[in-house]
């Protein structure tokens, strides 16, 4: 670990510069695409789900490439695989930008989403190397996942205001120029900072699998990342599609639902320590089932708008940021010794969740409507909570006599 210090000579300022812009550019080649997504089949001649592939196959590929990039990294260090991440973003960026044909389209899309899952992988690998013991990491943790809820807000409002001037074109080609930013910085500052004898133990890896608390937290995560994921693959359709809103209009009020999330991340320590990781989990759960039970009756009674959709959508945000505050500790506490693989595990299993179970939501009911949201938020918020009461229960038998 020494020598991944030593190699690291950068203040926290200079660091954060090098490293947050590749969590950005992950999260922004999903969300900047939002605005345009409903446009799309007719522009390269397709169906929405062709187009719908084009979100589901980056998030699950986002997750399922960590499991190759993990050892990758692990054995051929952390800066090749940064560098040939990025590299594989922007030319992937690029060609998306000049495909003439649906599945052109889809399969630069499945490599954009390949090179940022092998970026996240180095990045989060060299803050493990580097900041494991140390104050800073604290910090870094915290400003990434201010990131997960920041981009979010802005990103649909940036690929509205991108595509009024350039078309959609200029979304990817706008993704490219700030990968390939991203890539000259890291090729001239980011050192190699893998440890010299990385520990490996197959036996504690696979031994996350059969521990049902992994599954249960796990389970809570895909629910709240699936709960958001649902949600943009249907809020253009509902609101531009049905409600009649503008590129920009939805944007705004995608990007409410986004600051909501944050504006609750900034409570979330609070939280934990009134409720603790399983109390904010049930609530979290309990918040999203009752913010789709509310889009339920919306979609029933009255006309898709602000106040049937999105209002519902704030309280699932609540729910959301209480789930995923809590669930990495609750799923990993028992794994220290194999924090990589755990980590790398763990969010391979919730974007194939995600991607899979969300897009069959999506596609197998009216993605116009609200209920692929309340059918997936409903299922699954039910399931994790059952899955709690029993680990709950198993947890006191144990403890018992």
């Amino acid at each position: 670990m020494s020598s991944s210090r030593s190699s690291w000579a950068f203040t926290l300022p200079a660091a954060l510069l090098l490293m947050a812009p590749f969590d950005i550019l992950a999260s922004l080649g999903m969300d900047i695409y939002l605005p345009v997504v409903p446009a799309m089949p007719a522009l390269l001649g397709t169906t929405p789900a062709v187009i719908q592939l084009t979100l589901s196959l980056y998030m699950l590929l986002l997750g399922a490439g960590q499991l190759i990039f993990g050892p990758l990294s692990d054995r051929i260090g952390r800066r090749p695989v940064l560098l040939t991440g990025a590299a594989l973003f922007v030319l992937a960026s690029t060609a998306a930008a000049l495909s003439s044909s649906a599945w052109a389209f889809v399969g630069f899309r499945v490599l954009q989403a390949l090179g940022a899952s092998a970026t996240l992988v180095a990045l989060f690998a060299t803050v493990r190397d580097v900041y494991a013991d140390r104050p800073e990491g604290v910090v870094i943790y915290s400003l990434f996942s201010s990131i997960l809820a920041f981009v979010p807000a802005l990103g649909p409002i940036a690929g509205a205001l991108i595509a009024r001037a350039g078309g959609w074109q200029a979304i990817f080609l706008s993704l490219a120029g700030i990968g390939l930013l991203a890539w000259i910085h890291a090729l001239l500052k980011w050192p190699e900072t893998r440890p010299a004898k990385p520990i490996h133990s197959q036996q504690s890896a696979l031994a996350v699998f059969k521990s049902p608390a992994f599954w249960v937290y796990t389970l809570g995560f895909s629910t709240g990342m699936g709960t958001f994921f649902v949600y943009f693959s249907t809020a253009p359709r509902v609101l531009i599609g049905q409600a009649g809103y503008s590129e920009m209009g939805f944007s705004l009020a995608f990007a409410s639902v986004a600051l909501v999330m944050i504006a609750t991340t900034r409570l979330s320590k609070a939280i934990v320590a009134r409720w603790g990781t399983a109390g904010s989990l049930k609530r979290g759960m309990g918040l999203i089932a009752l913010a789709v039970l509310l889009l339920a009756a919306g979609q029933l009674w009255l006309d898709p708008s602000f106040a049937s959709f999105i209002l519902p959508m704030w309280l699932a945000a609540i729910g959301i940021v209480m789930t995923v505050s809590v669930t990495a500790n609750g799923a990993l506490a028992q794994f220290n010794d194999v924090a990589g693989s755990a980590v790398a595990i763990y969010f391979c299993v919730e974007s194939l969740i995600v991607s899979v179970i969300g897009t069959l939501a999506v596609t197998l009911l009216d993605g116009d409507t609200a209920w692929p949201l309340v059918v997936f938020g409903l299922g699954m918020s039910s399931v994790v909570l059952l899955a709690l009461m029993l680990l709950e229960r198993r947890q006191a038998q144990l403890k018992c006599p």
